[in-house]
């Protein structure tokens, strides 16, 4: 018996019958896209919660509404300052909460616009979208894309360059309690560095690591484990799991993958390198450190963004 995808789903989508869509990825961070150049479509919570289901929707670690920022109150306040910021990134995680910034995310974002006939972008040229972390310029590198993350800072400054830590992180597999340290990427971060792989595949991320104390929002939580050597050939290396706050643990983090490069790099010193190779279970993202403007240091993420898949809401 043919049964629909509204029929076997709850009615939270149904009222989206019709709706154009596409499934996305990039290192496995994957997606629901949906384009809405006229800025007509209402995508509730619970829409987006059903959606994301990997057993009775669509699936996805979040949904990703491509939209004029002209459409939106904080799309707006961003064209303002940057009116080339045409399009903006309208980000939920897969249980329906609005995120700041997704960093594969916004690459197979772009992707997405252009796979749609959206926008034009040549090799090499550069593109703002307007996201609720700010504006983030991407560039098309072949088929790969590169994006200015923009600055990073510490969440607690003060304990982060005194002790080099500022939290505790509790999770299944570890047996105590381990230091970490939090970075915001324009999202929060908690960045827990391992000291073995085993000790990385042994830990259960099934349910969130509990943190203390835990930024004013929540937080994205990465165990890392340092490659030995930690630098070859200039570039530092590491391997990272990431537990996603409204998610769970993904194939990949690109804001997780720049935050745990920060926390490296910090706590190996001023020797450490700028330029980063962050291996995740879904691939590699290259993440590296430049100077930004009025001083800032900004961070870029590289890698790639795959659409494998469009549809029709039934």
């Amino acid at each position: 018996m043919d049964t629909t995808l509204a029929e076997t789903t709850e009615p939270a989508f149904r009222t989206l019958s019709g709706l154009r869509f596409s499934k996305g990825h990039g290192t496995g961070n994957d997606f629901v896209l949906v384009a809405d150049p006229e800025g007509v479509h209402t995508i509730t919570a619970e829409a987006v919660a059903a959606l994301c289901d990997r057993h009775r929707g669509i699936g996805g670690d979040g949904l990703i509404r491509a939209v004029p920022s002209r459409f939106l109150p904080e799309g707006r306040e961003l064209l303002a300052a940057a009116p080339d910021a045409e399009w903006f990134m309208d980000y939920r995680n897969g249980d329906g909460s609005l995120s700041e910034m997704c960093g594969n995310g916004v690459r197979v974002f772009v992707h997405f616009l252009r796979t749609e006939g959206l926008i034009e972008l040549p090799d090499g040229g550069a593109l703002a979208i307007g996201t609720r972390a700010g504006v983030k310029t991407v560039v098309r590198t072949g088929d790969d894309y590169a994006v200015d993350m923009g600055p990073w800072e510490f969440i607690f400054p003060g304990e982060a360059t005194a002790k080099a830590m500022d939290s505790l992180v509790t999770a299944e597999g570890l047996e105590v309690p381990r230091p970490a340290l939090s970075v915001s990427m324009g999202n929060p971060h908690t960045v827990v560095a391992l000291a073995e792989l085993s000790e990385l595949a042994g830990t259960r991320l099934f349910t969130a690591p509990v943190v203390d104390p835990v930024p004013a929002n929540g937080t994205n939580v990465e165990f890392v484990v340092p490659s030995e050597p930690l630098v070859h050939d200039g570039v530092g290396s590491v391997t990272m799991r990431v537990h996603e706050r409204g998610v769970g643990e993904t194939q990949s983090c690109g804001t997780g993958a720049c935050a745990a490069a920060v926390a490296i790099r910090h706590w190996a010193g001023a020797e450490a390198p700028d330029s980063w190779r962050v291996h995740v279970p879904g691939g590699v993202v290259g993440v590296k450190f430049f100077a930004g403007p009025a001083g800032h240091e900004h961070v870029e993420l590289s890698g790639p963004a795959v659409i494998v898949a469009t549809g029709t809401l039934s």
